[in-house]
């Protein structure tokens, strides 16, 4: 199954699929808006913001699984992130990334190992998975790895379409 096949519900509950994204460059990135690394949220659009015109979405995905620190509804979530940190990019409905109700998306892409070789799990929130042109996982960033990093950004202009 191509990451592009899989289901996925806007934060708004219309129907949604990476295919939407086809041929772009994308950042998978759970996200929570009461967690110490919610602040990530201002790189995230800085780089939606530097890169969007050149083929690369971030994509974010609610997640309440990590100590509850996405209790909100989804309007709750929208007006945060956007009267907080600005943010224009796409929002998916609520999803669990681990454990047994782990949404598809994020079987697929917790295979992917990190720049350490681990693989498994999500580990907290903001953890970030990068997508190529081509569907295809580039890379995967742990949760501390802010998204204006040298090696995410390096990743990312990597993983832009041609």
């Amino acid at each position: 199954m191509s990451l592009y096949d899989i289901p996925l519900r806007t934060l708004t509950g219309e129907p949604a699929s990476l295919a939407d994204y086809r041929g772009k460059a994308l950042l998978v990135v759970n996200v929570a808006s009461k967690c110490g690394l919610t602040p990530q949220y201002s790189g995230l659009e800085r780089l939606q913001q530097r890169y969007g015109d050149r083929g690369f979405h971030v994509l974010g995905f609610p997640s309440n699984q990590f100590a509850g620190q996405e209790p909100g509804t989804a309007e709750e979530i929208a007006t945060f992130c956007s009267a907080t940190y600005g943010v224009s990019f796409p929002l998916f409905e609520k999803t669990d990334v681990n454990g047994a109700d782990r949404h598809p998306l994020y079987a697929e892409l917790t295979g992917t190992e990190d720049a350490d070789g681990a693989a498994g799990d999500v580990q907290w929130n903001f953890e970030k998975f990068l997508i190529d042109a081509d569907g295809r996982v580039a890379g995967r960033f742990r949760p501390r790895t802010e998204p204006e990093a040298e090696e995410l950004v390096t990743a990312i202009e990597a993983a832009l379409p041609a």
